[in-house]
């Protein structure tokens, strides 16, 4: 059975997509067994950890451990490490698609970032994503900003939704004034 980030089963073509292209791929039946255990103890902290750096022991370069653990510290409020993880999904993002190690030299005519299809490129942007967003939350607003403006530059259709980071902090920046 193929799970999604959260731990739970896929269902239609996109679940079956990703499974396929990305979170399944090579993933160890035991590192996935501690992915769902996580799931299933999402309430005790320290299990979840424990069953995550498990998972990551055993496929330390699969994005469906990443995201997972991405996820866990995201939704804990863990931005820090939650941000070390979004830099580890850019990372490792890019070196799949064969995009420039820092996100800041990546093109448009890159990738296909504007193909739904394109799992890793879409992986790639909602990394960066979650990176920018990060950066914003814990204070580093130029690095949201710039991290941002290149989400924009890399997807002009806004298919991810980073315009929503933009308003954010051109909202800020206004409130300071008045």
């Amino acid at each position: 059975m193929s799970l999604d980030v959260a731990g739970n089963p896929l269902s239609g073509s996109e679940g079956a997509l990703i499974a396929r292209r990305l979170l399944g791929e090579g993933l160890p039946r035991e590192a996935e067994d501690h992915l769902w255990q996580a799931g299933l103890s999402y309430h005790l902290d320290e299990v979840v950890e424990k069953h995550l750096h498990q998972a990551r022991a055993l496929a330390p370069g699969n994005a469906a451990v990443l995201i997972v653990l991405y996820r866990f510290y995201f939704y804990k409020g863990r931005w820090s490490e939650a941000l070390e993880i979004a830099r580890r999904c850019i990372a490792q993002a890019a070196r799949e698609s064969g995009l420039a190690d820092d996100w800041r030299q990546v093109k448009a005519a890159d990738a296909a970032f504007g193909s739904y299809e394109s799992v890793l490129p879409r992986f790639y942007l909602f990394s960066l994503k979650g990176y920018a967003y990060l950066q914003m939350r814990l204070g580093d607003l130029d690095e949201g900003r710039v991290a941002t403006k290149k989400l924009l530059e890399l997807d002009p259709a806004d298919k991810v939704g980073a315009r929503v980071l933009l308003d954010v902090l051109e909202r800020m920046g206004q409130d300071d004034d008045g």
